[in-house]
């Protein structure tokens, strides 16, 4: 009943931006799973420097219980937009606290969670064994189960907008999402497929898998699942290459390089206010990559009439990194389109 409500609302968007092959759909029937109750628990909350910190956990799914940390401002009445915020490979949502504090100072609720295997929800490895993340990844390709790479944190942030949408203190309909590399990449696949986020900001992660694997532009983007390629290929008995890739990205994240490539899923955001960040010289997020995604996004765009509310903030001399530039046209972003009133 949940997928088809959200699908419902997914069709509204899709009235207004072209889904001929059904990706959104799709892409929901991939990570669709048996919804359970949220159950969220505040394990601990505290006032610090006018400022409201709740440690809380609630459930995506049989099992999985999401560690989360939100942070608005004191004394403050009232519904207010928020901000999720999503971290990169080897990250925390405790890494964002800087992040979170500026964005709740601004107005915001500003909320962060840990993704699958990181944080408070990767146990500690035995001797020998490879890390929480790449042991689920390298699982995933030998057994077909799970996709810990992007697509589970995908569902864990639809049921983390259920959960805000439950409280007293959230404007449901002023929601927020950015997110830094394996974050970036999170935050544009939920913003296609969740019309309920309002307006996103994918900082290092928005490329097409498929232009990388076609121009030897791959590497720098896999080597971050290096543990995990390395293992699989001695599974595969065969060598680290594109074809490999497809095989794995099959396994790992079926799509990936296909139709829920960047191509076809920015699009599918329109006409939702689109902030992309990216380094002019980025190897993980080719520029020429990039650039085909937008090319496909301004077509979405300005077939609605809305090319202003796409931009692509290109930080100049940079690699994979975010720049004060960057950091300043995300927060700027936000504010210009979840407008946080005074008395938020």
């Amino acid at each position: 009943m949940w997928l088809r409500t959200l699908l419902i609302a997914a069709v509204c968007i899709a009235s207004q931006t072209a889904d001929r092959g059904g990706d959104r759909a799709a892409f929901l029937a991939l990570i669709d799973r048996p919804r359970v109750a949220l159950n969220p628990v505040v394990a601990k909350r505290a006032a610090i420097d006018g400022m409201v910190e709740e440690r809380l956990r609630f459930s995506s799914e049989a099992g999985q219980d999401v560690p989360t940390l939100l942070v608005k401002r004191d004394g403050r009445a009232g519904r207010r937009p928020a901000v999720i915020v999503l971290h990169g490979t080897g990250g925390s949502k405790d890494g964002h606290g800087p992040r979170l504090k500026e964005l709740a100072m601004r107005g915001f609720v500003a909320v962060a969670i840990d993704a699958r295997y990181h944080g408070e929800r990767a146990a500690r490895p035995a001797d020998g064994a490879l890390p929480p993340y790449q042991d689920a990844i390298l699982r995933a390709f030998r057994e077909g189960r799970e996709h810990p790479f992007l697509y589970d944190t995908v569902w864990d942030v639809m049921r983390l907008v259920d959960y805000l949408q439950t409280r007293d203190d959230v404007d449901a309909s002023r929601v927020g999402l950015m997110g830094i590399s394996k974050g970036g990449m999170e935050t544009y696949l939920a913003a296609a497929v969740d019309p309920r986020i309002a307006a996103a900001v994918p900082m290092l992660g928005v490329q097409s898998f498929r232009w990388a694997l076609e121009h030897a532009a791959w590497d720098s983007r896999a080597w971050t699942l290096r543990p995990a390629l390395e293992a699989a290929a001695r599974d595969a008995g065969g060598d680290i290459g594109a074809q490999f890739m497809k095989k794995f990205y099959d396994r790992v994240a079926p799509g990936l390089y296909g139709r829920f490539d960047g191509p076809a899923m920015l699009p599918l955001i329109a006409p939702r206010p689109l902030l992309v960040i990216n380094g002019d010289s980025d190897p993980r997020t080719p520029v020429a990559g990039v650039r085909e995604c937008m090319a496909a996004a301004e077509r979405a765009y300005a077939s609605q009439g809305v090319p202003e509310r796409l931009v692509l903030h290109l930080q100049q001399d940079a690699g994979h990194q975010v720049t004060p530039t960057g950091e300043r046209a995300a927060l700027e972003w936000f504010e210009r389109w979840l407008r946080p009133a005074a008395n938020e």
